[in-house]
């Protein structure tokens, strides 16, 4: 019995590392450099956000995204309450959640946050934006400090610092494709002090204001950023996995200032080389990291 619920552990974990792959080499390369163990709860944690924002985004047909989330979360708290119980995913998530004593409701937020995005297309302050940011970016933040543990309580806040500027940095890249889909997240006070008005998000060009307005976006990002960062040196494990997601995330951020805060005529990315190049330099940076301790305990 023992070895089949193992098996069955495993054959989740493993799938939920597919979905992972499949839907986003960005997270998929950084989460590379976590130890199994982490490696694989991190798979299932980025599987049950993704399971989340398809939901919302690419409804099945004939399925209430509403509905579907109330069944996730049920599914979160008994399994075996919903056509969910069988679903790999929770399989994976039940277990990291015991392994690791995480708390549930940073997945709870997850589900509330994905739930936003159903009823609200517009923002009009960045407090109720920032709402938004912490549900569906920050609680993953929390549960990947929470799985890779910390030396600091500061480290919870530092990494609810940096989930936001990871969300502000998708929010600023996917403008266009937000407002193709109906959705507009830059608040709408910050839109009218700017002197911007969201039709413009439907062009090829960006207005004088319009540039304005993303470069005060960007900047508030950074500032997010440079808070957030202060996690990494407090993670107890997965330090080299922090430092290439945000190292992932502040380099589209900053290739988006340097495009002039153009984002309406093409979606600012990371080449294959950039990544490789980033990922090297992390890995260089940790090795030698690892050959200063030893040779501090070799010298005591």
């Amino acid at each position: 019995m023992a070895e089949a619920m193992d098996n069955r552990i495993e054959t989740a974990y493993r799938e939920c590392a597919r979905i992972t792959r499949s839907s986003s080499s960005n997270f998929y390369i950084g989460f590379l450099a976590l130890p199994n163990e982490l490696r694989r709860a991190i798979y299932a944690t980025y599987a049950f956000c993704r399971l989340c924002d398809d939901i919302v985004d690419e409804p099945a047909s004939g399925r209430d995204p509403a509905t579907e989330l109330d069944l996730v979360q049920a599914a979160l708290d008994n399994r075996t309450v919903t056509n969910y119980g069988d679903d790999p995913i929770f399989v994976a998530v039940e277990h990291a959640i015991e392994r690791f004593d995480l708390d549930k409701q940073y997945f709870v937020d997850v589900i509330d946050g994905c739930r936003m995005d159903i009823g609200t297309d517009r923002y009009e302050t960045f407090d109720e934006l920032s709402v938004y940011c912490r549900r569906v970016a920050s609680s993953v933040g929390l549960i990947c400090i929470s799985i890779f543990g910390h030396q600091s309580p500061n480290a919870l806040k530092y990494a609810d610092d940096l989930g936001i500027a990871f969300q502000l940095t998708n929010i600023l890249r996917d403008i266009r494709e937000d407002y193709s889909n109906g959705r507009v997240y830059l608040p709408r006070d910050e839109l009218r002090e700017f002197g911007v008005s969201e039709t413009e998000f439907a062009l090829d060009t960006s207005s004088a204001n319009f540039r304005r307005l993303l470069r005060f976006q960007v900047d508030r990002a950074r500032g997010y950023y440079e808070r957030g960062e202060r996690v990494i040196p407090l993670a107890t494990r997965g330090r080299q996995c922090l430092e290439l997601m945000s190292g992932f995330y502040s380099r589209i951020l900053d290739k988006i200032g340097e495009e002039d805060a153009d984002v309406l005529s093409n979606r600012i990315s990371l080449s294959t080389s950039e990544k490789l190049s980033m990922t090297l330099g992390v890995a260089w940076r940790g090795a030698w990291r690892t050959v200063g301790r030893n040779g501090q305990r070799d010298g005591n």
